[in-house]
């Protein structure tokens, strides 16, 4: 398994201003991909309802850090 991070400081409004744009997108991304694949689904919406948790916690302007972990495995999608 591989894994991959990405940490985003958060020290100054457009920081902050910078990774709400990139919570958006990535939430927005994500739900048009789950109702194009995935609709109805329990865990597409599970993945959507904790994304979106975190989407609107970068709404608000504060101080913080951001941090990304993406965890590839070796087994294959199903066709």
């Amino acid at each position: 398994m591989d894994e991959y991070t990405a940490v985003f400081d958060i020290d100054s409004k457009t920081d902050a201003y910078a990774v709400k744009r990139l919570m958006n997108r990535l939430y927005d991304s994500l739900r048009e991909e789950s109702r194009t694949r995935r609709e109805g689904s329990n865990d597409s919406t599970e993945m959507l309802a904790q994304f979106e948790t975190i989407r609107d916690a970068a709404r608000r302007p504060t101080s913080g850090r951001l941090t990304l972990i993406y965890e590839s495995q070796d087994e294959e999608f199903e066709g």
